[in-house]
């Protein structure tokens, strides 16, 4: 069974808890990725003991960097400072007690010749297969973001199939926008996926809406969900208002999947 999480609102944490305890929800933390925070020790200290002097869920995830970060660069500057943002969002992840970190893949969809995408591949096995290591009792997540294809993503997620800690974040509004097969995606990713993103749209920007705001088939995504992607562990309602993860729990308990 999977366990649904919302994203804490640190300025109105009373209420998320609230909800939380209403329906059984966990945390997704999404205080962390911002550069000037991940900059600012005190301050992250700061957010980590404000969470900390209440009560939390006890299942809950983090969001990691993902502004900038190609740890698959050619220069290595930015791929040191790339790979620097994520270890530190390993270490915040282990001080606020989250089970695992979500990444993006963070390429480009328009750059598909060989060498590109074997590149990435071979950076991201190399530098992931180390941090996974490095950090045993976290999972590490890896997110579609614009992937027009699965394909890069679920030939990582082969490659790194011995590593116990890793599975694939399927972020499925994102798949219903720039891929063109949705049960095509859901085919290729299932073995691999351990973590979810779900939220509504218009089928063609990323809006963040409630989910059963916008136009995604939630019946097919149901069934999805109660057979090829039934072994995902954790589903985050990845919409950032209280209202909005109101209706889309209450929309998502009425479709029994809650």
């Amino acid at each position: 069974m999977s366990k649904f999480l919302i994203i804490p609102m640190r300025d109105n944490i009373t209420e998320s808890l609230a909800l939380s305890k209403k329906y059984d929800l966990g945390f997704e933390y999404n205080d962390f990725f911002i550069p000037d925070v991940m900059d600012n020790h005190e301050l992250t200290e700061e957010i980590i003991g404000g969470y900390k002097s209440y009560r939390l869920p006890e299942y809950c995830t983090m969001h990691g960097a993902f502004f900038d970060v190609t740890i698959f660069s050619s220069d290595k500057k930015i791929r040191a400072v790339s790979e620097e943002r994520i270890y530190t969002s390993l270490d915040i992840a282990r001080k606020i007690g989250a089970k695992g970190v979500v990444f993006h893949t963070n390429h480009n969809p328009s750059l598909t010749a060989k060498s590109y995408v074997d590149n990435w591949l071979d950076c991201n096995e190399e530098f992931f297969r180390k941090a996974l290591s490095e950090y045993p009792d976290l999972e590490i997540y890896m997110e579609n973001m614009f992937d027009t294809s699965p394909d890069m993503l679920t030939t990582l997620a082969k490659r790194l199939s011995d590593m116990k800690n890793f599975g694939i974040c399927f972020d499925y509004a994102h798949a219903v926008i720039y891929g063109s097969d949705i049960d095509g995606w859901v085919k290729s990713v299932a073995p691999f996926v351990k973590h979810m993103h779900i939220n509504d749209n218009d089928l063609e920007n990323d809006l963040h809406l409630a989910v059963g705001d916008g136009k995604i088939d939630w019946n097919k995504f149901k069934s999805h969900f109660e057979n090829e992607l039934s072994a995902a562990e954790s589903v985050l309602i990845e919409t950032s208002s209280i209202e909005n993860q109101k209706r889309s729990a209450e929309f998502l308990a009425n479709l029994g999947l809650m």
